[in-house]
């Protein structure tokens, strides 16, 4: 996949990075996205004392398959800072995106897209390297207010602040906490939802995102290693007999 270079160093203070943010939210582009949601990559960060470790799953939303997974760690370079996120998460993430052979028509990050304080959170950055689709599923609001939603699958209210929807309150499963969804780059709110709901299989987090999230704790855990995760067999967990030593 192909990856702009960041406009930014990644090693840069906080205020620096703050600025950084102000100045790509300007190029942060919302409306329909241009082409089918069928493949998408989910993505995700596991963090160790001072390594990150990040997998990508490309998942079809119509065969309920994965399609590629990919990982990669890189040393950490950036402290955790509320709000900015991807100055620690994304250098390790677009090691995962420059590594992805399979097409991809939408970027789902485990995180914010405009439901940020600065409109501009990690699937906003890496939606604006990769000039991809993107949006957000996180599992915690970071700013935002919404409405009480009902207990059934796909029950959604807006998320709002100061009077602008910045995203949806989603509930993906019947009984349980929201996904809070926000498009991050070339998609609307809507399809961030929608997209968000077609990808949760029974379960609270959205397929790919949620297999990211397993596979790179297991990459953190030392369980299985960058060439298991490539050779995983489609649609599959990595079983312990799959396990490299």
């Amino acid at each position: 996949m192909k990856v702009a270079r960041a406009p930014h160093p990644w090693r840069l203070s906080p205020q620096q990075a703050i600025r950084a943010q102000k100045r790509m939210a300007a190029a942060v582009s919302l409306g329909p996205a241009p082409t089918p949601m069928r493949w998408v990559l989910g993505l995700d960060c596991a963090i160790g004392a001072n390594r990150a470790f990040a997998v990508g799953v490309v998942w079809d939303v119509f065969t309920r398959r994965v399609l590629e997974v990919r990982g990669a760690s890189a040393a950490l370079a950036f402290p955790y800072v509320p709000g900015l996120l991807s100055f620690r998460e994304a250098p390790v993430l677009l090691r995962v995106l420059r590594k992805i052979g399979h097409p991809v028509h939408v970027l789902m990050c485990d995180g914010q897209g405009i439901a940020h304080p600065r409109r501009f959170g990690l699937a906003c950055h890496l939606g604006a390297l990769t000039h991809l689709p993107s949006c957000g599923a996180a599992k915690s609001l970071l700013v935002g207010e919404c409405g009480a939603l009902g207990e059934e699958r796909g029950a959604q209210a807006p998320l709002m602040l100061q009077g602008e929807r910045i995203g949806t309150a989603l509930r993906t499963r019947a009984a349980t906490k929201p996904i809070y969804s926000s498009p991050g780059h070339r998609i609307d709110i809507e399809q961030a939802a929608a997209l968000t709901l077609a990808c949760s299989c029974g379960r609270r987090m959205p397929e790919p995102t949620r297999l990211a999230d397993r596979w790179a704790g297991m990459l953190k855990r030392g369980e299985v290693t960058q060439r298991t995760l490539r050779t995983a067999p489609d649609n599959a967990a990595v079983t312990p007999a799959e396990r490299l030593a």
